[in-house]
């Protein structure tokens, strides 16, 4: 493609340059929503599917915050970093949400952005549009400064190589996240020669836990009447699940999810303490922190004082959040597996006190039951004929669905109940990140969906959230690349958590008593006829009777007719 001379390496053009560097280093997917900054990659695209060179699977999405979102559901499910491009400022102003979202769950990915044209005359690549002009910022990496590692723009395509290898490496560093790269539009016009296979930078390996850190926490759990664990993402890294259940067992400690964005145990694991903390607090006598930026809300409750509390994680201070004043004995920064190994090898020359093991698994027998039991009576006010469908009868109808469907994957935007479902499998589930930018489910689904293609993905989303995600944008996207996944809108026509919240500060006000503004949605839309509008498949379901039904329809379109499909489910 580019100028090749007889006594000088070979050239090609920047920007097939930069494809064929992301898929040397492990980048499947690069999506893309393009711009006037764009006309170098669509050329070297044109001469990739000629030639053959390698690059990544580049996806044409109509909305930056869902190519940020597919990026992410990528990442998620592989643990491998992603790529993504947008169109210079505006570009970047529309992917902030989902960026915001990745940085706070610690999302490696590369995003990219055009920048507008540095020569108003004199290259091939100068400016060319009255946008150009008005595109230009003085510092266009301070829209997501916050929310990156490390940002930067590229100044020449001879840099290319190093740059994106020292960009892929601090997105993959601990603690993971973001970065971002801009790339002018007269740089991806250089030549620049033929890149290397090899990364010119080494991942950062990750360290070892502090010996005398982890014999101090063994002491303390074994040691403690009613120790507690307390986890929102531990099996992120998969193979810690088991590790941390064979724990639990063997020691008697209950393992609560505090709103978990990984399953971390299976949820009918006999150790399992549920998903809230406060049942737990009263009764803690040592506190392990595996993994969780909030491990319970102050102004509810606390462990008593004097009560040990450890926190592990790759950056168990979360340096990131201004202020977060969780007590600590200790901060052991490690993976929460290696951790668990660790813990699991300092415990080996520990006694278990089998009396001990006994009264927790009774304790814990006794939160189960009670669980279940308030779990039950959701269910039942949501499945009797001619109720409202609970958000609890809904999950349980989804619940019994997915038994049948090894392998699927649950995108939990909010409104899911997970206690309803059977959750065993070690990267079958998925919550939001704790930042809470709405729009996430749905395009972390169409990724998701993209990593695993022969899973049965299942986004389950509020009303709210799904109109967050530009949901046209991301059904135009599934037809546009055959990506069939199900949607399962839970519909209430209003913000619930606006209701919640307000009625948690003011359960006597005026708003709680006589109706309140700035929550209702109604009237709602027809949700299941816009994705009828990109081909898809939808129906409305009302009442429990229709419920069971309706979800196998949609199962059926997805799984053995590979068509996307959604649910508007009317609930209480």
């Amino acid at each position: 493609m580019g100028p090749q001379g007889s006594d000088s390496p070979a050239q090609v053009p920047a920007a097939q340059a930069f494809l064929q560097l992301l898929a040397s280093r492990g980048v499947s997917f690069f999506f893309v929503n393009s711009g006037t900054d764009f006309p170098d990659i669509v050329e070297a695209l044109a001469h990739q599917r000629l030639e053959g060179f390698p690059a990544p699977r580049t996806m044409l999405v109509p909305h930056e915050n869902l190519a940020v979102g597919m990026a992410y559901g990528v990442t998620m499910v592989t643990g491998q970093a992603q790529a993504l491009m947008v169109h210079v400022n505006v570009g970047t102003a529309n992917a902030l949400c989902g960026l915001i979202n990745a940085a706070r769950e610690n999302i490696p990915l590369l995003m990219c952005a055009g920048r507008t044209p540095w020569l108003e005359s004199g290259s091939a690549a100068s400016r060319s549009l009255n946008i150009h002009w008005a595109q230009e910022m003085f510092d266009q990496g301070a829209i997501v400064r916050e929310h990156t590692k490390w940002d930067y723009e590229l100044r020449s395509a001879q840099q290319l190589p190093a740059i994106v290898d020292r960009a892929l490496a601090i997105a993959a560093a601990q603690p993971q996240g973001p970065v971002y790269l801009s790339l002018p539009r007269e740089v991806m016009h250089q030549a620049v020669p033929a890149v290397s296979a090899r990364s010119s930078q080494a991942q950062v390996s990750a360290g070892e836990p502090a010996a005398d850190a982890v014999q101090q926490i063994a002491q303390a759990m074994a040691q403690a009447r009613c120790p507690l664990i307390i986890t929102a993402r531990a099996g992120r890294e998969p193979e810690a699940v088991p590790l941390l259940g064979a724990l639990a067992q063997q020691w008697g400690w209950p393992v609560v999810e505090f709103r978990p964005r990984y399953l971390n145990l299976p949820n009918r694991h006999s150790l399992h303490g549920g998903y809230e903390v406060q049942p737990w607090l009263d009764h803690a006598d040592a506190i392990l922190v595996l993994d969780c930026d909030v491990p319970w809300i102050p102004a509810q409750g606390e462990p008593a004082a004097g009560v040990p509390v450890f926190h592990v994680g790759q950056d168990p201070l979360f340096r990131a959040y201004p202020n977060r004043g969780f007590r600590a004995d200790a901060n052991v920064q490690a993976s929460p597996l290696a951790f668990l190994q660790a813990l699991r090898a300092a415990l080996a020359h520990l006694p278990c006190d089998d009396a001990q093991r006994a009264q927790r698994l009774l304790r814990v027998q006794q939160i189960q039951t009670q669980g279940r039991a308030q779990l039950e009576q959701a269910i039942a006010r949501g499945s009797q004929s001619g109720q409202p469908l609970t958000l609890a009868a809904v999950s349980h109808a989804l619940g019994q669905a997915l038994q049948a469907q090894p392998g699927a994957i649950v995108i939990n935007e909010y409104s899911l109940v997970p206690a309803a479902l059977s959750l065993h499998e070690p990267g079958s589930y998925f919550g939001s990140s704790p930042v809470g930018g709405l729009g996430w489910g749905l395009p972390a689904a169409l990724g998701a969906k993209l990593a695993r293609p022969e899973a049965l993905v299942v986004a389950v989303v509020g009303d709210g959230s799904y109109g967050f995600a530009n949901p046209l944008a991301c059904h135009h996207a599934a037809a546009m690349h055959g990506i069939a996944v199900l949607t399962v809108v839970l519909n209430n026509a209003g913000y619930g958590a606006v209701e919640r919240a307000t009625r948690a500060l003011h359960p006597q006000g005026q708003a709680a008593r006589g109706g309140m503004e700035l929550v209702s949605l109604a009237p709602a839309p027809r949700y299941e006829q816009v994705i009828e509008s990109c081909g898809g498949w939808g129906l409305r379901v009302e009442g429990w009777h229709a419920l069971p039904d309706a979800i196998a329809q949609a199962i059926e379109q997805v799984q053995v007719h590979g068509r996307q499909a959604l649910l508007n489910v009317i609930c209480a």
